[in-house]
């Protein structure tokens, strides 16, 4: 008989996807409650409990699959694989979002953010104002946007996986090896 090992790739995609899904599904509430123009602070918090229990369910389920071994190699490998596959899911479901469910997303929040800037920086010099304008509309292009959104994914899942992996961690005896 075969000594079975704990595909990766498996639970990557299964707690990959059940991550995007519930983050997707927290947007979707957000955007039909109108509050996505909002940057409030329990979306990402909510997100956030979100992808550290998505993580910690994937570890476990690799380490049981793994006959109840887990070192930390393979939580920081499980943990961003999940990381990747929802980011990458985000990254097209934001694109969607942006140019097809709300096109005018990155133009109203322009404007939002132009406002902000106003009020919390009234002195400011119309140099000083076009600088900072053009600084957002660079980041708020597609591309710069989906790779923040997939290094953020994987920063985050890099922290979660390190903290569940040293939690959960259960080295195979040598023996075992």
């Amino acid at each position: 008989m075969e000594n079975q090992k704990a595909s990766v790739k498996k639970i990557a995609l299964s707690h990959g996807l059940i991550l995007a899904l519930l983050t997707i599904g927290v947007s979707v509430i957000i955007y039909v409650l109108g509050m996505h123009y909002d940057q409030s602070m329990w979306q990402t918090l909510a997100n956030t409990a979100i992808m550290i229990v998505v993580i910690v369910y994937g570890l476990k389920a690799y380490k049981k699959d793994n006959g109840g071994f887990l070192s930390l190699g393979e939580a920081l490998k499980t943990g961003l694989a999940i990381s990747l596959v929802a980011g990458i899911i985000g990254v097209i479901y934001n694109y969607i979002f942006m140019n097809f469910v709300e096109p005018d997303f990155v133009t109203n929040m322009m404007d939002i953010s132009r406002d902000k800037m106003i009020e919390q920086n009234p002195d400011m010099t119309e140099d000083q104002m076009e600088m900072g304008i053009g600084m957002m509309e660079k980041m708020m292009s597609p591309g710069i946007m989906g790779a923040i959104g997939i290094i953020a994914s994987l920063f985050f899942g890099f922290i979660f996986s390190l903290i569940s992996g040293l939690v959960l961690k259960q080295n195979k005896p040598e023996h075992l090896q």
